[in-house]
């Protein structure tokens, strides 16, 4: 059975009209959202902090000033003053990070700055630097190969890095910071080893840096017994060249070896 409905709704003065509701919209603040803080220095900003942080950035950018400066003295063939360049990056670049830890001014700003510093000097201008040291000696495609497989594994290393938990003493893979230097010094010294096995070492250094392997950190080896020292010491008094070769292959193996200890061993503290 159908019931007429009703011709309106009957009014109740419980119901707000609509220019109440106008009203009561007008007379309410609208609560504002708290702006955004784009300061790129954390903390205080006293004139110190400011002088300090600055300090620390001009050391970053040394680094990718150097690191051009290094592509274009490769691209004059001045190989070797290109490869002390390089070093210099790693100097700096250990440089600002000790820097604003003493200082007290880290902040997220200076971590990417140092990110892409070490993409322009390590990942770019060190392969650019090693393939023109290897001209003339190995097929160009080679040579171009191996660089731009050290330029790609140092940009997925770094991205690991930002993206990773870190570790107080090891390194996942070989550092780019130490992969360029190792670069640098061989440009530097002339390793004497044909053209092909350089290239072989190029290619083997990039994946070291995007492997899993546990590398020790600089402070740890710092804490092996001194007497150590003195081998490598006397070994480059003999032959600088062989004892630097000894010394890379070493610390590449470590990684493995180390790797294989912590799997039969997962609970031994290393």
């Amino acid at each position: 059975m159908a019931y007429p409905l009703p011709e309106a709704l009957p009014a109740s003065s419980d119901v707000p009209t609509l220019a109440e509701l106008r009203s009561i919209a007008e007379a309410t603040p609208i609560a504002e959202p708290a702006p955004a803080d784009t300061s790129l220095l954390p903390g205080a900003h006293t004139m110190s902090r400011r002088i300090a942080f600055a300090v620390v950035n001009a050391c970053t950018l040394a680094s990718i000033f150097l690191g051009l400066s290094a592509v274009f003295l490769a691209m004059r063939d001045d190989v070797q003053t290109a490869a002390l360049c390089l070093i210099a990056c790693v100097l700096f670049d250990g440089l600002d990070g000790a820097l604003a830890r003493k200082l007290g001014v880290s902040s997220p700003f200076g971590a990417q700055m140092d990110s892409l510093a070490d993409m322009c000097s390590f990942g770019l201008a060190a392969p650019i630097v090693v393939y023109a040291s290897l001209a003339g000696s190995v097929s160009t495609v080679a040579a171009g190969l191996a660089c731009a497989l050290v330029a790609g594994c140092a940009a997925i290393r770094l991205a690991r890095f930002n993206v990773s938990p870190k570790d107080g003493r090891f390194f996942c893979g070989v550092p780019t910071t130490m992969a360029a230097a190792v670069l640098a010094i061989a440009v530097l010294i002339g390793l004497p080893i044909p053209g092909e096995v350089q290239v072989a070492g190029v290619a083997l250094l990039a994946v070291a840096m995007v492997s899993s392997f546990p590398y020790a950190k600089l402070a740890r080896l710092l804490r092996l017994p001194p007497w150590l020292a003195v081998i490598p010491i006397a070994g480059a008094l003999l032959d600088l060249r062989l004892t630097f070769a000894l010394i890379v292959v070493a610390y590449l193996l470590s990684g493995p070896v180390l790797w294989v200890r912590n799997r039969r061993a997962p609970h031994r503290v290393a």
